[in-house]
């Protein structure tokens, strides 16, 4: 099928992806009414071979990215004339681009831990205060308030500034990195949201993270200074132009992405393998040294400031925040019963974990029918989930049986004044609330609780169960409200609890610390939402400082991912899927093989002649959203119709702009290369390129002709159209493909018969031209 990115002129044809960055209306072709992202569309089947008309798709202005190196004249031209110091700037500048991603994303991670640790921390000192002098009701409406006036905050920021701020945004960072690029998902002001609103929304008390924000907000760094700033807010640097294409923006918001995790956690090297293997669908080797380079710069950064907040110049921000888990205190000896043990958790593990994504998944979804009425009820939830929040983070302790201190004297008990494992709550002197040392805490100090070794006894098996089953509720509950929000922190709570009850369980039989269980339960419940393996493995082990754990941390992962995926996608997947990002998988679906490229395109398509007149362009570009046209070359300019290659619109709308017209059709290429260089066609930053409406081209001039050979790519990639659709889609993800043309296996044909785009592999459209298909899946 033909759709707005390619050149059909089928005018019953559409897209799931509506690349024209906003110039056209997303409108349902068959009846003219206007439908949003979330509407699937009627499917219908023409009885022409010439016509198709929509097929289950949803329209979105939804714009693919130009991966693939545009080799016409005027960049050839660009590069044979570069000299040696314009090639040694641009190398220079992509490693300064690579140090100054992980400066900044360093300071952002060390200032959003930091306003955690001190924000949650004034919280929780004040409601311990007003505990202590019995003043019970007052400590719970402080402690409530403060959790809504957060949240409301956090909210009022993603419903006016920007909605694309909200959740995790490690979903959208995959997209952009596989060729989509959905509205504003990496603008400035996502950026400035993402940061500020995650503050509030983990001080909140939510059960949420920031490690997940942290890896959007690399990217976004990335994206702001690899596109030379912001036309939007006067922020732009025309010294950056060698940075002005998709592909080394891709490279840079990469770079960003692995800096993000790195700055979370800690983690340098799981930062650059969680890009590898979760984030990026294209990689090469010069690639993974930059990125690398990046996230270690990531982790002096923040090795120097843990150093000088050692010196109590940071407030309340003590080991908290920037989290490390040192585990390694604890014997990590194991027998043939400790295997066992662990082979129970990850099954579990990943039951669990499966179960966990089939709820958020629904939950995101009604939660989207509430998006949609307003900003008011989008904020109106996210308060109702502060105010349950809270109720029980202060109401369940109140449930649990006061514990005696342990008689080690180098415990500190009751924990007074600052983060610990032993709360007085409501207990008398000499006793603590295990529940309320998991509630009344950070996210990351509950972690480091539920963490430590040598503390068999600590927590209650009832107080572990409590809190499990409202971390795993609370955790489902809460994202999808418009916050940003992670799901690292709130998976690793709950499999750590999950795994230290599983301890307590098997203490009979098992030798293994609980602590250390604690540690394979998050792996576990790891593994079972997000399917990920090497690069949480690292992570886990970069968090905890103890690699004698690697071979059971392995063995977890993989079972517990093995066993969900019999169940479901993992969480990034199925979100990828509801917000309706046309993303391409890394394996074409069994289906495919029984199709041919032929079978998902039609025409006919709207090329253009290589010289060709200014009128027809112009009709052209206001009457249909496609975004590349094939140009051909017919005598006199050749001896028979011959495929020049492909125009894309932006570049068109740049040389008409330019009016180098002329009356006759003859070729004008040493006037339009003396006239544009390669940076005239530099794709734009935040600020909107050059549109239809922009142009004002007189009438006299619609008679005129244009030399259209010096903008057109004369190497386009082509495929025969008796290619397996499965081969074709494999071959376009990998070389990141916006166009993919089409030509005939015979002669006395025209030089194209089609052009595949990213719509035409998505599994609504295919399935929906072939229906029964479904029913022969292999």
């Amino acid at each position: 099928m033909m759709n707005e990115e390619n050149g059909s002129s089928s005018s019953s044809s559409s897209s799931l992806v509506s690349d024209d960055g906003g110039d056209i209306e997303n409108l349902d072709l068959l009846d003219g009414r206007r439908r949003t992202c979330s509407q699937p569309l009627l499917s219908k089947r023409k009885n022409t071979t010439s016509q198709i008309a929509i097929v289950g798709s949803n329209l979105c202005s939804i714009e693919s990215l130009d991966y693939e190196m545009f080799e016409n004249e005027i960049f050839r031209q660009d590069w044979r004339s570069a000299k040696k110091v314009q090639v040694f700037q641009y190398v220079v500048l992509k490693w300064a681009f690579a140090l100054l991603i992980g400066i900044v994303t360093g300071l952002v991670g060390f200032f959003n831990n930091i306003a955690v640790e001190n924000i949650a921390g004034f919280k929780l000192l004040l409601t311990t205060a007003l505990m202590s002098d019995k003043k019970y009701y007052k400590a719970f409406a402080a402690y409530a308030a403060i959790n809504v006036a957060l949240a409301a905050a956090a909210a009022a920021l993603c419903a006016f500034i920007a909605p694309a701020a909200a959740g995790s945004g490690i979903p959208e960072v995959k997209a952009y990195l596989n060729g989509v690029d959905a509205h504003s998902i990496l603008a400035p002001s996502t950026l400035f949201v993402k940061i500020f609103g995650s503050i509030l929304g983990v001080s909140a008390g939510f059960v949420v993270g920031k490690e997940g924000p942290m890896v959007h907000t690399g990217a976004c760094i990335a994206s702001f200074l690899g596109q030379g700033g912001s036309r939007k807010y006067h922020l732009t640097w025309s010294w950056l132009r060698y940075f002005k294409n998709d592909c080394d923006r891709r490279d840079l918001i990469t770079c960003g992405a692995a800096a993000g995790v790195a700055a979370a956690f800690r983690a340098p090297v799981g930062g650059v393998l969680f890009a590898l293997e979760e984030a990026a669908s294209w990689w090469r080797s010069a690639l993974l040294w930059r990125t690398f380079f990046t996230t270690a710069v990531v982790a002096i950064v923040l090795r120097g400031f843990i150093q000088y907040c050692t010196t109590g110049n940071c407030g309340l921000f003590g080991e908290g925040g920037l989290i490390m888990y040192d585990v390694s205190a604890a014997g990590a000896t194991y027998s043939g019963p400790d295997i066992l043990a662990v082979l129970f958790l990850g099954t579990v593990g990943g039951i669990l974990g499966s179960i966990y994504n089939y709820f958020v998944n629904k939950v995101i979804r009604t939660y989207s029918i509430i998006h949609e009425k307003g900003a008011a009820p989008k904020i109106l939830l996210v308060i109702t989930i502060a105010l349950l929040t809270s109720c029980l983070s202060y109401g369940l302790p109140w449930f649990a049986e006061c514990q005696p201190c342990p008689t080690d004297e180098s415990v500190s008990c009751p924990t007074v004044g600052k983060s610990g494992n032993y709360k007085s709550f409501n207990c008398p002197s000499g006793y603590y609330n295990d529940l309320a040392s998991l509630f009344l805490n950070t996210n990351d100090d509950a972690i480091r609780n539920l963490f430590s070794t040598s503390t068999k006894k600590e927590f209650h098996i009832s107080s572990l169960f409590i809190f499990f089953a409202a971390i795993y509720c609370l955790g489902i509950i809460t994202y999808g409200i418009a916050i940003p929000s992670g799901l690292f922190i709130p998976v690793i709570l709950a499999g750590a609890c999950y795994g230290r009850l599983v301890g307590r369980l098997f203490e009979s039989i098992s030798t293994l610390d609980t602590g250390l269980f604690a540690l394979l339960g998050a792996a576990s419940f790891l593994g079972g939402t997000m399917r990920m393996t090497v690069s949480l493995c690292i992570i886990l082990l970069e968090l905890t400082n103890d690699l004698l754990l690697l071979p059971l941390v392995m063995l977890v992962l993989l079972i517990s991912k093995t066993v969900a995926d019999n169940f479901n996608k993992g969480i990034y997947d199925q979100i990828v899927k509801i917000k309706g990002l046309p993303y391409l998988e890394a394996h074409a679906e069994p289906y495919m093989r029984q199709l041919v490229t032929a079978d998902v395109a039609t025409g006919p398509l709207v090329t253009f002649s290589g010289i060709e007149k200014v009128g027809r362009i112009l009709d052209a570009l206001r009457t249909t959203g496609h975004n590349g046209f094939p140009v051909i070359d017919e005598p006199p300019f050749s001896d028979a119709p011959e495929l020049c290659g492909l125009v894309l619109r932006s570049h068109l709308l740049i040389l008409l702009k330019g009016k180098v017209f002329s009356r006759e059709r003859v070729v004008c290429e040493e006037e339009i290369l003396g006239r544009f260089a390669a940076f005239n066609f530099a794709k734009a930053g935040s600020g909107k390129g050059i549109k239809v409406e922009d142009l004002d081209i007189e009438e006299e001039e619609m008679d005129m002709y244009v030399d259209l050979h010096p903008i057109t790519n004369a190497s386009p990639y082509t495929v025969v159209e008796t290619m397996s659709l499965a081969k074709a889609a494999i071959l376009f993800r990998q070389l990141g493909l916006r166009h993919l043309c089409l030509v005939p296996k015979s002669q006395g044909r025209p030089p194209i018969v089609g052009i595949l785009t990213r719509h035409d592999f998505m599994p609504e459209h295919i399935l929906g031209l072939y229906p029964h298909i479904k029913a022969h899946k292999s």
